[in-house]
């Protein structure tokens, strides 16, 4: 299997994670990196039923923040890395500095550091996100930052990707692939 670079984007419970999943289920050892927090009974209630739905012969890394750091000795011993989700690594971001001093800056710096990190590997990379900009304009600063951040982030992600992929009602609608000359 050849590396590739594939963007699953989608609203809520449009079927991301399950396709990303399904896609990853061809591509050997593979790392699940898992970037949410259970901040609320509901929110571990979400992540025990994606931990359940994985195959047992995945390896999981949970981090929120620093996936730099943590997926630079990880990533050469596995075939596939499927990052899920940006949306909430995003937020995590913009929730550590309250102040929000610099914040999209920083999080652009840590969205090409990590495709940085892709590019530099041999490993396929499967990364989830939601698509945030066919909703409503937030009627607030944080909910207006985290939509801005969140979409450069996913465009930043589509532009490096091989492959970037919208699911709509469970169904995949494919945006981006290469052709015979490539992009």
């Amino acid at each position: 299997m050849s590396r590739r670079l594939t963007l699953v984007l989608g609203g809520v419970r449009a079927g991301k994670s399950r396709y990303a999943q399904e896609l990853a289920g061809d591509g050997g050892r593979v790392l699940f990196v898992a970037t949410a927090e259970p901040g609320d009974e509901e929110m571990a209630a979400r992540i025990a039923a994606h931990r359940a739905e994985r195959p047992a012969t995945w390896s999981t890394l949970e981090e929120p923040i620093d996936l730099v750091t943590a997926l630079t000795p990880l990533v050469p011993d596995f075939d596939t890395v499927l990052i899920d989700c940006l949306t909430l690594w995003v937020s995590n971001l913009l929730l550590q500095d309250p102040d929000r001093e610099g914040t999209p800056a920083h999080i652009q710096t840590q969205a090409r550091r990590l495709i940085d990190l892709y590019e530099r590997s041999d490993v396929s990379w499967i990364v989830v996100s939601n698509e945030v900009g066919l909703g409503v304009i937030p009627t607030t600063r944080l909910g207006r930052d985290f939509a801005d951040g969140l979409g450069r982030v996913n465009q930043q992600f589509a532009a490096a990707a091989d492959d970037v992929v919208v699911m709509f009602a469970g169904l995949p609608v494919n945006l981006k692939t290469p052709g015979p000359q490539g992009r």
